[in-house]
């Protein structure tokens, strides 16, 4: 199996400074990292004297059980569940549903915690759980409802399923029609390429289809369908039995939220001061907990304190501590985390050895050391998401055929292919007309001249009637070169696939494409070779071609 390194640019200086320790000043806002041996055996040994702070994990288990039944999860996965019943430590991390999985980064993130668990298990000597947190709750449906493929016609194509009419809810519990997912099946179906393999995939997405009623549903299905033989157990923070077990952890967000919010303003204070950007709002006044406001068809409402209520921005909530606490007992599912409070109701769920982080998350973890530490627990190891772009054996092909690197591709495309076009210039087209053009200027100057002689004023017509003509000179070289271009029509086709497969939308090919061409084409070969290509515990992008 070929792969190559490429360093990828992070766009999250604190990320950056985290992952290659090159500042000791924000050591204390992270703790352990995921570069030291020693670290990890730090955080077992914790985890093994802190099980107070935790949820029962039997208790637990029972709800992923039940959980991962329902999505027909494969044997693997129920024997990772009896693991975590008898207390095995976890690799978790989680990203919002979406539509065939959403962007290749979901897809890189799952494998990211999968290897991060399987080289725990090895260090360690003790089996290690992978799971997948699905953030169902999140309620930001124009950034779920989407997937990009690209199409027979090599054109970049969007998939999307409109929001049902309704109040702004999570999106786990926003209900698809079954003939919704239908028309998309054949939208996905009319879009991909033929193939061998296609026939399969779409009857297997299908079935899903005919058991998914939500987005959030369908992402863990397929999900659990692709990673179940590796025992990645799958769980919708949103679910309600989940939710039950949350209960004393949400009483306790709402008991100590006053400390909490100190504790992030601290913490904010401290990233600024250190001269990095905030990367999650801290904002005085606000709960950092939703509630789904049942007078509002379930809305996703953030909670804010005011005059010693807790209240949504427009007040038509309203309530006071006792009364949120009421909730948090006996109606937990009406509650809800944001960005702040997750990685805490996260670390109560699970003993969490490690959590797999994009680069956006990793920074704004960064503002939940102190809420930790007010809760008595402590951030976990954080583990930077391994990056890949898969390039088709064509792709490779014609790179080599056009003697392009992937840096050519993802930093100066455009100028590599118009240097290569303007190599096949055997007429010396745009030197011709650079020729012509500085010639007419010669004999248009003496020509200049003398009208302004005769009369002064003719200068500045002169000068406009100059600039006209060189423009229809260069406006002629123009039509020249795309002439001749033409004949190169199919190079430029070949050219042009290689960036938008690699580099699409000038984005890396994580963010922008679905997994579906892929396993339209290959089956899950694909996926066999992003679980066998190099894992690092510190993250880094490879080139796996296929």
């Amino acid at each position: 199996m070929r792969t190559d390194t490429y360093a990828l640019p992070i766009a999250q200086p604190l990320t950056e400074a985290y992952i290659h320790q090159n500042d000791d000043r924000i050591e204390a806002l992270y703790g352990y990292h995921a570069g030291v041996d020693q670290d990890w055996v730090k955080r077992f040994n914790r985890l093994e004297q802190s099980g107070e702070v935790r949820a029962d994990a039997a208790q637990v288990a029972r709800a992923l059980r039940a959980y991962n039944e329902a999505i027909n999860a494969d044997p693997e996965v129920f024997a990772s569940i009896s693991a975590m019943a008898e207390g095995a430590p976890v690799v978790v991390g989680g990203q919002q549903a979406g539509l065939w999985t959403g962007p290749l980064l979901v897809i890189h993130k799952a494998v990211s915690i999968i290897g991060a668990a399987k080289a725990a298990s090895e260090q360690l000597g003790r089996k290690v759980v992978p799971v997948f947190w699905v953030a169902g709750e999140d309620h930001d449906w124009d950034e779920a409802n989407h997937a990009y493929v690209i199409t027979t016609e090599q054109e970049l194509r969007k998939l999307s399923v409109a929001r049902p009419e309704g109040a702004r809810t999570a999106v786990s519990r926003t209900m698809i029609a079954a003939e919704t997912w239908e028309e998309l099946l054949v939208e996905l179906e009319q879009s991909l390429p033929h193939s061998e393999f296609k026939p399969v995939m779409l009857e297997e997405l299908r079935q899903m289809s005919k058991q998914a009623k939500s987005l959030s549903v369908f992402f863990a299905m397929i999900l659990s369908h692709l990673f179940g033989k590796h025992g990645l157990v799958l769980m919708d923070g949103d679910h309600e039995d989940i939710r039950r077990i949350e209960a004393p952890m949400f009483r306790k967000l709402i008991e100590k939220n006053d400390e909490l919010e100190h504790a992030y303003a601290a913490a904010a204070d401290k990233v600024s001061e250190l001269g990095y950007s905030l990367q999650a709002d801290v904002t005085a006044g606000s709960s950092n907990l939703f509630l789904f406001n049942s007078d509002n068809g379930e809305e996703r409402t953030l909670l804010h304190k005011k005059d010693g209520k807790f209240q949504d921005r427009k007040e038509q909530v309203s309530l006071t501590e006792e009364q949120l606490l009421r909730i948090a007992d006996e109606q937990p599912q009406q509650l809800s985390n944001n960005v702040l409070t997750r990685p805490l109701m996260q670390d109560y769920l699970f003993p969490v050895l490690a959590t797999v982080l994009g680069p956006g998350e990793i920074a704004y973890w960064a503002l939940t050391g102190e809420a930790f530490r007010t809760l008595n627990m402590e951030m976990p190891i954080i583990v930077p998401r391994m990056s890949y772009t898969l390039i088709e054996g064509t792709v490779a092909k014609h790179m080599d055929k056009y003697e392009l690197s992937f840096e050519d591709v993802m930093e100066h495309f455009e100028e590599s292919k118009g240097k290569w076009l303007k190599a096949q210039d055997g007429l010396s087209i745009e030197q011709q007309f650079a020729e012509a053009r500085d010639t007419f200027e010669q004999l248009y100057k003496p020509l200049l001249e003398l009208a302004t002689s005769v009369q002064p004023s003719l200068s500045k017509l002169g000068d406009t009637n100059l600039q006209k003509i060189v423009e229809q000179i260069n406006y002629m070289g123009s039509k020249t070169v795309d002439a001749f271009n033409k004949q190169f029509e199919a190079s430029t086709r070949q050219l042009d696939r290689i960036h938008l497969s690699i580099n699409p939308q000038n984005k890396p090919q994580e963010r922008v494409l679905n997994m579906a061409a892929y396993w339209n084409r290959y089956s899950l070969i694909w996926l066999d070779k992003l679980l066998e290509a190099p894992f690092s515990r510190t993250g880094g992008h490879e080139i796996v071609y296929l």
